[in-house]
């Protein structure tokens, strides 16, 4: 869907966790970014005519056996490359220089002292706080390089060959502890790349509209649509450029939130006048979940479910030549290992290009280049309702993975009811944007209370929300002791077979944002 004309910056990828972070502050200086993998051939780097290319950190050292590194000719290319940590150490190795283990090693808050005079590091105070997070270090720089900034233990943090167009970074630009670091991004891309500041939402939704109009021609396209972010955003951009070409199908598998089912029908036939199939297939998930309490068990049960009912559905529709699916740009980039290794699973998903074959309908993704947070903004630009386009990410397996144990109707619904007072609270305090993700676990657990004068013995529930850019990692949200006890006290008087609320403050990792 892009226009191969936008010359991207490349972040070449040796491994890093923040690779994607990297990503994306070249996105928020408006210019567009891509990720490729560090062993990613000349030819396919070049087909993309770079701007200029990023090299990532990495867990390894340069002198491991086996060591990332990328194609030596890269650095033959005549474009701008900077080097981050990892990416700094080979840029050094590989042009002449030194690396050896450090006798100190940097993890944690450092601060830069700098003279720049290379345009990099402008707007930065003279001594920075930066992140460091190595334990190799370059002790000579290649020839022609110049050394511009220093930490207590890195005397070459940061080093550059601007007549070859070459820089290097020791610390980390990226992240939060880099407070200044956002403008080694810009700088980067608009200073020393050349790039103007033209990526906008606005410019993807006309390209994307383009581009379904242009791959679809007169063919029909089918679309699961959740009422989630992903699956909203994509289907009212399709729509936007083939009109009744699309149909989507919305399946009411029992384990939706409060006003799920009503929300999503109001928005699609009523605000945007989409062709859509309603399924009330409750009883049928419900029937093959009783007495499945393995998540794992749960999970392949709703997909299964799932894709046999779609299956049916589309069976009824008639021939479909396409299936939408809201992938985004992380879903993409997840499902490659930098390293070229295996990926350890952690729980099933919807995998990239998980399309049944039997289905014979070729994929449309007009997403897969964007984040969660361009998403929302594409999502506003296309007209989207802030319920949906706000709204927190929701489970493929929906409650049936937030209803730990058994899972009945009457647990569901109390699960629901409990959800939706602590939204409702969260909205009330003014915090909900400011929250990656809320929900309530209902735990396979009784205690003893006191309610009205009278023992209790009811279910247990705990409260779980966190901040995140992309789920990727994730803090435990710190609320203000009176939301809580809101909650708690709401919880308790408002829904039937709770008498106990409990607060999660487990991060990503060591727990996952979901239970099951």
């Amino acid at each position: 869907m892009i226009n191969p004309e936008s010359n991207p910056i490349l972040v070449l990828d040796f491994g890093a966790q923040y690779s994607k972070l990297i990503a994306r502050r070249v996105r928020e200086a408006n210019v567009f970014s891509l990720i490729l993998p560090f062993n990613a051939s000349l030819d396919e780097i070049k087909k993309h005519k770079p701007a200029g290319i990023i090299l990532s950190g990495g867990p390894a050292s340069v002198h491991a056996p086996g060591a990332p590194k990328c194609d030596p000719r890269v650095f033959e290319l005549g474009i701008p490359i900077l080097g981050i940590c990892y990416g700094a150490q080979l840029m050094a190795q590989e042009l002449g220089g030194k690396v050896e283990p450090a006798t100190k090693r940097e993890f944690g808050i450092a601060h830069l002292d700098h003279r720049d005079t290379t345009g990099l590091l402008s707007g930065m105070d003279a001594r920075a706080q930066v992140w460091m997070s190595h334990g190799d270090l370059v002790t000579k720089i290649p020839a022609g390089f110049d050394v511009f900034g220093t930490t207590d233990n890195c005397p070459f943090a940061a080093f550059a060959n601007p007549a070859a167009k070459m820089y290097a970074l020791q610390f980390h630009p990226e992240v939060v502890h880099t407070p200044q670091g956002r403008l080694v991004y810009r700088n980067f891309a608009h200073a020393i790349c050349g790039h103007d500041a033209s990526w906008t939402m606005g410019e993807f939704a006309q390209l994307a509209i383009e581009g379904v109009r242009a791959k679809v021609g007169k063919k029909r396209v089918l679309c699961g649509l959740s009422g989630g972010v992903d699956s909203s955003v994509a289907a009212v951009l399709i729509h936007r450029a083939i009109a009744d070409q699309l149909t989507c199908v919305f399946v009411n598998n029992g384990l939706l939130r409060k006003g799920e089912a009503e929300l999503v029908q109001k928005v699609f036939r009523g605000n945007f006048n989409i062709n859509l199939v309603y399924v009330d297939a409750e009883k049928r998930f419900l029937d093959e979940l009783a007495g499945v309490t393995e998540p794992e068990a749960k999970r392949k049960i709703i997909g299964r479910l799932f894709v046999e009912i779609f299956e049916e559905e589309a069976t009824k529709l008639g021939h479909m030549d396409f299936l939408a699916q809201g992938t985004l740009y992380p879903d993409v980039i997840e499902s490659v290992s930098a390293t070229g290794g295996p990926s350890v699973t952690i729980k099933s998903h919807h995998n990239v290009g998980g399309l049944p074959e039997k289905m014979n309908m070729q994929l449309l993704e007009p997403l897969r280049e964007l984040f969660k947070d361009e998403v929302r903004a594409l999502g506003r630009e296309l007209g989207l309702p802030d319920d949906i386009v706000w709204r927190h990410p929701f489970p493929g397996p929906g409650l049936g993975v937030r209803c730990v144990g058994a899972i009945t109707k009457e647990r569901l619904e109390t699960l629901r009811e409990a959800d939706a007072i602590f939204i409702d609270e969260i909205v009330r305090a003014g915090l909900y944007r400011d929250i990656w993700q809320a929900l309530v676990v209902l735990l396979p657990v009784r205690s003893v209370g006191v309610q009205g004068d009278e023992r209790t013995y009811e279910e247990v529930c705990s409260l779980r929300a966190v901040t995140s850019e992309d789920a990727m990692t994730a803090d435990w949200f710190r609320f203000p002791p009176e939301v809580l006890a809101r909650v708690s006290t709401r919880i308790c008087n408002e829904v039937r077979h709770i008498n106990r609320v409990m607060y999660d403050v487990t991060s990503k990792p060591p727990a996952t944002i979901e239970w099951e």
